[in-house]
């Protein structure tokens, strides 16, 4: 099975339970497990580095990064930064009316804006 890695702001993860199981369900359905990184793992605030290996080390191990950018979050910019730099392909999400980021696009393989992430299809995330 491939990994789908989904970089998504600690501090935002709960807002968005609805969108994870709705992404975890049309990966599936692909041969993808979506790999959500801030639900695996809980590191101290003395452990940026370690966290950051880490993550560099589950994103390396993963064949599509997911940016879930409705908010800006620095992290995940960081990783879908890193994401790009390997070469793996970038997956822009964000809600309709959010901030863009002409950064994140500027990485991104495919840019989904979505109202209802149930309008999602399979084919807009590039799998």
């Amino acid at each position: 099975m491939k990994k789908a890695y989904l970089g998504i702001s600690f501090s935002n993860r709960k807002k968005f339970d609805k969108e994870i199981e709705t992404l975890s369900l049309l990966l599936k359905q692909h041969n993808y497990h979506l790999f959500v990184f801030v639900d695996h793992y809980h590191f101290q605030p003395q452990q940026e580095q370690e966290m950051m290996a880490t993550a560099f080390q589950e994103i390396d191990n993963s064949d599509l990064f997911i940016a879930e950018l409705t908010t800006k979050a620095i992290g995940v910019g960081i990783e879908l930064g890193y994401a790009y730099a390997k070469g793996i392909p970038v997956v822009y999400l964000l809600k309709k009316g959010s901030e863009y980021s002409t950064t994140a696009a500027g990485c991104a393989s495919t840019i989904i804006e979505y109202d209802n992430i149930e309008d999602i299809e399979i084919k807009d995330l590039g799998v």
